[in-house]
């Protein structure tokens, strides 16, 4: 069960539009359809997670609420944020976008 969801959500991940730079949450704004924000490591992630204004806590090493290392959340509804980790690709078996 949980191959295929690895597969759907890899799917989704990768058709959603990357965004980089300063403002992911002006861009965000301005894009129709899902994103993708890739984040470098924690401090990278809590300064983009702020910008959005969702939680920032991490746990083990990881941000809470996050699945191989990408947290979703939508911003403004129905679009979907997907801020992803360093190796959240690589855990996904995504090899190339």
């Amino acid at each position: 069960m949980e191959d295929e969801y690895i597969k759907h959500f890899a799917e989704i991940l990768k058709n959603a539009k990357p965004i980089n730079g300063a403002d992911a949450v002006l861009k965000a704004s301005n894009v129709q359809g899902d994103v993708r924000v890739h984040y470098k490591d924690q401090p990278d992630f809590e300064r983009i997670a702020r910008q959005f204004g969702v939680f920032q806590e991490w746990k083990d090493g990881v941000p809470r609420t996050a699945y191989k290392g990408v947290v979703v959340f939508r911003y403004p509804p129905p679009r979907r944020v997907f801020l992803v980790g360093p190796k959240s690709f690589e855990l996904l078996g995504i090899k190339s976008v």
